[in-house]
């Protein structure tokens, strides 16, 4: 999630200058945890390293994002989430989700020269690892990380560079480590401020970011030669994927996927000022809806993905959706509900895969986190079931 989002929406107030633009100066991260020593990673499931993609995709279910934790601006807590546990990543896997993805920051455990710190890697590792003696499979990608993936030209050959080394420690350290855990290299790139189409500089230097990152993966061998990969259409948009996204040469075969992220209408599920509080063919009252972004507007959406790319042998991974809750309209969750379940819904029966957005702080008002991070305890239930009921 982009951090205009994660400051307006989704962080507890005593993180908001975590995100926002003043997040490039803020203090010296507190030191991570050091993690025990990684276990070793298990063999890949027999038969799993023969899977395309696309039937990879087919066994990943319902996905869970673990928000505004190890990508947070300021260290792992920084935002108002505890340290993530072993026990913690069991309950998710034991609520039924089958996906995990962890959104990581890079950059601001990394010295001048973009070497990344020991301490920070090994705790990324310990958190992989969790999900992996959880029995999910985990997507870790270079989330925000303070804005220096920039896709302008003045801006690419440091990024290109840097795309270049840090995946190439990551992949390195995690070499070894089987199918079940996927690399993502980007998120929602774009330039800072500017939501319309993008510029053809843009899409050139963002589909370069893509080329970058799988080149720097595959070159450092092992399982990473063949390791599922997953690219962005420029801002997760479903539209700017399908007019502008090219995908990477690849020395793999059968082995991308595309990613993007949904949250329209953006007043019904991200604006905590918006009066918009209904949705979908259920909504009684016109005033409180957005028009024309119903269930037709979403199964059209994820239509495009599906002929764009699943149709084509390309698995898709949507990556983020969710809704915020609005306790200052009664009856206002039923709405959130049936939007989270149609949303996971269509997107599974389009053939891509679903993983809901959760920043934490589940109990604020406009958040949409739904579990309670230190316990693991499900706070809401209810929309749990739908998403992962949703890919039965």
């Amino acid at each position: 999630m982009k951090r205009r989002h994660a400051v307006l929406a989704l962080l507890p107030l005593a993180g908001c200058g975590g995100g926002g633009a003043s997040a490039a100066s803020s203090p010296a991260p507190a030191p991570a945890p050091t993690p025990a020593p990684a276990p070793a990673p298990a063999a890949a499931p027999s038969g799993m390293r023969d899977l395309t993609s696309l039937q990879l995709s087919k066994l990943m279910g319902a996905g869970w994002n673990l928000g505004n934790s190890l990508e947070a601006i300021g260290g792992e807590t920084a935002w108002g989430n505890p340290a993530t546990t072993q026990a913690f990543m069991t309950a998710v896997k034991a609520a039924g989700f089958k996906t995990v993805r962890i959104p990581v920051s890079w950059k601001q455990y990394a010295d001048a020269n973009d070497n990344i710190g020991a301490a920070w890697m090994s705790r990324v590792t310990q958190v992989v690892d969790y999900a992996k003696t959880a029995g999910l499979y985990a997507i870790i990608n270079i989330h925000w990380d303070g804005g220096w993936m920039q896709p302008t030209y003045a801006a690419q050959a440091l990024a290109n560079a840097r795309i270049t080394k840090f995946w190439t420690q990551i992949a390195n350290n995690f070499r070894a480590y089987d199918d079940t855990l996927l690399f993502a290299g980007t998120n929602e790139v774009m330039v800072d401020g500017d939501y319309g189409t993008p510029k053809a500089e843009y899409v050139a230097v963002q589909n370069g970011f893509n080329q970058q990152f799988v080149t720097a993966v595959r070159a450092t061998g092992g399982n990473n030669a063949a390791r599922h990969l997953v690219v962005q259409g420029f801002n997760t948009n479903i539209d700017h994927a399908v007019n502008f996204a090219v995908l990477p040469t690849d020395t793999a075969k059968d082995r991308l996927m595309m990613e993007v992220h949904f949250y329209d209408p953006y007043d019904f599920t991200l604006n905590d000022k918006s009066m918009v509080w209904q949705w979908g063919a259920g909504a009684t009252d016109a005033k409180a809806k957005a028009v024309g972004f119903d269930e037709a507007w979403i199964d059209a959406q994820f239509q495009k993905m599906k002929a764009g790319y699943v149709d084509k042998g390309v698995p898709v991974i949507l990556g983020e959706f969710g809704a915020i809750r609005r306790t200052e309209y009664a009856g206002a969750e039923a709405y959130r509900l049936a939007w989270d379940r149609y949303v996971a819904r269509s997107a599974w029966t389009h053939g891509m895969v679903p993983v809901y957005w959760d920043a934490g702080a589940a109990t604020e008002n406009h958040s949409m986190g739904l579990f309670n991070r230190s316990s693991g305890a499900q706070v809401y239930p209810e929309i749990i079931s739908a998403l992962v009921d949703a890919v039965k």
